[in-house]
């Protein structure tokens, strides 16, 4: 089986988390800067057997996209033309920043550590694979 992976959108930073090949666990990746989010994927997707990408797709509690969605649709459609080969679809990520944040805070991790903003972005894609993954058994 073939991993898959889920994406964080961000302007500045993207949470990258991906499965076991086996697609049993939900593992957090990496953090990029979004600026190098395409050459980054196209060095994993090399390196590793990736055949569903879920990206987290941003909503407001009344279901009104945010600022960062048509950004987020943009490159549902992008990776859609490059991976023709690959699943890529849209997976809701309501409350995934802030559940990030309480998984942070019950970790008793440092100060310092809660601080970084990456590891919010990559503990919610974490999330955002979790939920992909649970709702297809």
């Amino acid at each position: 089986m073939a991993r898959i992976m889920a994406i964080d959108y961000g302007t500045k930073r993207t949470g990258i988390a991906v499965s076991d090949p086996l697609q049993i666990i939900a593992n957090g990746l990496n953090t990029v800067p979004t600026n190098t989010l395409m050459d980054f994927l196209e060095e994993y997707f090399k390196a590793e057997e990736v055949e569903t990408i879920v990206i987290g797709e941003p909503r407001h509690a009344d279901g009104n996209p945010t600022h960062v969605t048509p950004l987020v649709i943009g490159l549902e459609r992008k990776l859609k033309k490059l991976y023709p080969e690959k699943t890529v679809l849209l997976q809701d990520e309501a409350f995934t920043s802030a559940d990030a944040r309480q998984i942070i805070l019950q970790s008793g991790a440092k100060k310092k550590k809660r601080r970084e903003k990456g590891l919010v972005d990559k503990i919610s894609a974490v999330l955002i694979l979790q939920a992909y993954m649970e709702n297809q058994l």
